[in-house]
C-alpha cells in the first residue's frame, strides 16, 4: 500500500508560493533552451537532460538545435545523422524515440506540437512527468511533474519511504507533487523544483541553509537528508509492526481551542532512546487498556494511513491511530518527566523520533 498524504490548501499554497519566489531569486534564467522557449525546444532539452548533467547537454543542445531548428526538420533528417549528433551523449534510444516521436507529429499534427496531455504522452520516448515539463515549461499549463530532483525534494520534504522505481513510492510522489503544483505561475514553479534538487537539494551534501522550504523539511528536522530518498534494498531485512497511538484531547485556554496529544518519553537505550514518541500496541484490544491506564476515555479514533520507517536492520510498519478522549475526573492535565501533553499548535524544543515529527506534520495537514 503507498502512502496517502494529504496537504491542506493553505499549506500547498504557502510551499508552491515559497518555491517560486526562490526561483526568481535564485533559479536558473540562462540556459539555452530557456530562452524563446517553445515546446519544441523545451522538449529537446528534457530528453537530453535525462540521466545527463546540464554542462555536458548544452553544447550538444546548441548544435541538435542548429542542425534541426524544427520539429518537420528532424523529423525528415535521417537517423544516422540524428544518431551523429547525439554521439558521446549515451543513452541512444532517447534520440531515437526523439527521431520517431517528431515523425508522429510531422504526420498526425501538420508538424504541431500537440498541447492535450495524453497526446504528448502517447509519444514515442515521451513519460508522463516530461509531457508535464514539455506543456507546463513551455506553454504554462497547470501539469504536474516528477523527475529525479523533484522525488528527492519531495521525499526529503515529507519523509516518503521508498526509493525510485518502487510504485507505491512513485504513486505518493505523485499525490503529493499534484497537490502542490500551482495552478498560476506553473512554468516557474516546475522550474524552480528542478533547479532546486539540481543545486541546492542534492544527492549529497545537500545545501539546506539555502532551501526556501527548509523551516517545513521533514528530513532537515530528523537530520536525515542522506536517507532520502532511499536506496533499493540490497537484501530482504526483517519487517515489523506496530501500531502508534495518539490521544489526542481539547482544551480551551483565554477562549482559544488547543489540541493535545500525549507521548511518551523512551528508556534512554534501544530505539529512539530518549526520544518522545507516541505510545506503542501491537494490538487493537490493547487500546482501552493503555487509554484506562491514563485515565482517558475515547470519544471517536480514527486509523491513518499505514506507513514505514527503516532502520539499518529491519523495517517498522507503523499504523498511526488518532483517539480522541476526554479526562476521566480530572480537570488539568497531568503529565510527568515520561509524558507530556504535546501541543499540536505550539511547537516544543524536545527531542521527537523521526517517526513522530512526520506523526505530527500529518496531523496538521490532514486531520
Amino acid at each position: 500500500m503507498s502512502q496517502s498524504i494529504t496537504i491542506k490548501q493553505d499549506s500547498a499554497l504557502q510551499f508552491s508560493q515559497l518555491i517560486v519566489s526562490w526561483y526568481h531569486r535564485q533559479g536558473r534564467k540562462h540556459l539555452p533552451w530557456q530562452q524563446n522557449k517553445t515546446p519544441y525546444s523545451v522538449w529537446v532539452s528534457e530528453i537530453m537532460l535525462q540521466q545527463t548533467q546540464v554542462a555536458t547537454v548544452i553544447p550538444y543542445y546548441q548544435r541538435f538545435m542548429k542542425s534541426f531548428p524544427t520539429i518537420i526538420a528532424l523529423a525528415n533528417a535521417d537517423e544516422d545523422t540524428v544518431l551523429h549528433h547525439w554521439t558521446g551523449l549515451g543513452y541512444y534510444a532517447r534520440a531515437r524515440n526523439l527521431h520517431k516521436a517528431a515523425k508522429t507529429i510531422r504526420d498526425d499534427f501538420q508538424g504541431k506540437f500537440p498541447e492535450n496531455i495524453d497526446e504528448v504522452i502517447a509519444l514515442s520516448g515521451i513519460g508522463r512527468s516530461t509531457a508535464g515539463a514539455i506543456l507546463s515549461l513551455a506553454l504554462n499549463q497547470a501539469q504536474s511533474i516528477l523527475d529525479g530532483n523533484v522525488k528527492r525534494v519531495l521525499a526529503r520534504c515529507y519523509l516518503v519511504d521508498g526509493y525510485n522505481g518502487l510504485s507505491k513510492f512513485d504513486k505518493t510522489l505523485w499525490q503529493l507533487t499534484e497537490q502542490l503544483t500551482p495552478t498560476q505561475d506553473t512554468a516557474f514553479y516546475n522550474q524552480a523544483m528542478m533547479d532546486l534538487g539540481a543545486t541546492v537539494c542534492t544527492r549529497s551534501k545537500p545545501n539546506c541553509e539555502q532551501c526556501p522550504v527548509q523551516y517545513s523539511c521533514l528530513a532537515k528536522a530528523a537530520d536525515l537528508q542522506s536517507q532520502y530518498p532511499q536506496k533499493k534494498p540490497k537484501k530482504k531485512i526483517p519487517e515489523k509492526r506496530t501500531i502508534m497511538v495518539i490521544p489526542r484531547i481539547k482544551t480551551h485556554v483565554e477562549g482559544n481551542e488547543e489540541e493535545l496529544v500525549l507521548m511518551e518519553k523512551r528508556p534512554p537505550t534501544g530505539i529512539w532512546g530518549g526520544l518522545w514518541c507516541f505510545y506503542e500496541i501491537t494490538e487493537l484490544e490493547q487500546l482501552n487498556a493503555l487509554l484506562a491506564k491514563e485515565n482517558l476515555k475515547p470519544i471517536e479514533q480514527q486509523l491513518l494511513t499505514e506507513f514505514r520507517h527503516t532502520f539499518s536492520h529491519f523495517h517498522l510498519d507503523i499504523t498511526p491511530l488518532v483517539v480522541d478522549c476526554e479526562l476521566i475526573n480530572s480537570q488539568e492535565v497531568n503529565e510527568n518527566n515520561q509524558q507530556q501533553w504535546y501541543n499540536l499548535q505550539q511547537q516544543s524544543n524536545v527531542g521527537l523520533a523521526a517517526s513522530t515529527k512526520k506523526l505530527l506534520t500529518l496531523l496538521a495537514t490532514t486531520i
